[in-house]
């Protein structure tokens, strides 16, 4: 009766892995999250720097591109409340290709009022 038990135990465990989705840890104070494949198409980046006005949020990053090729990259900013919960409706995501061996700089705006912090998500 316990092999079935502990069979049943490695199953379930097997069951509850396979239907969870990947996902990239992140600490609330990382600003700038980058796939690993960013890095091995040789693009680097700055953290996003947020401007704040009376008006509305915005935030910039540079990317630059080390390799001699032009280098296409997706990205999207995130914003987040006083509370640190993210904003909706979410940017929808973007795309930019940076020329070889050079950089450019990427811009956002929160959505909404009441953005404290942002977050630079870059994939390819």
């Amino acid at each position: 009766m316990q092999k079935r038990g502990v069979a049943f135990l490695a199953l379930a465990m097997l069951m509850a892995g396979c239907s969870s989705r990947p996902a990239i840890p992140v600490s609330e104070d990382q600003t700038l999250v980058m796939e690993s494949s960013v890095l091995a198409a040789g693009v680097t980046a700055d953290a996003p720097e947020m401007t704040r006005s009376e008006i509305q949020r915005t935030a910039s990053s540079t990317l630059y591109n080390e390799r001699a090729e032009p280098v296409t990259i997706n990205y999207r900013f995130f914003w987040y409340d006083g509370r640190g919960l993210e904003m909706h409706p979410l940017e929808k995501p973007r795309r930019v290709t940076i020329p070889a061996k050079s950089a450019v700089t990427l811009y956002g705006s929160a959505n909404s009022l009441g953005a404290h912090k942002v977050r630079l998500y870059l994939y390819l």
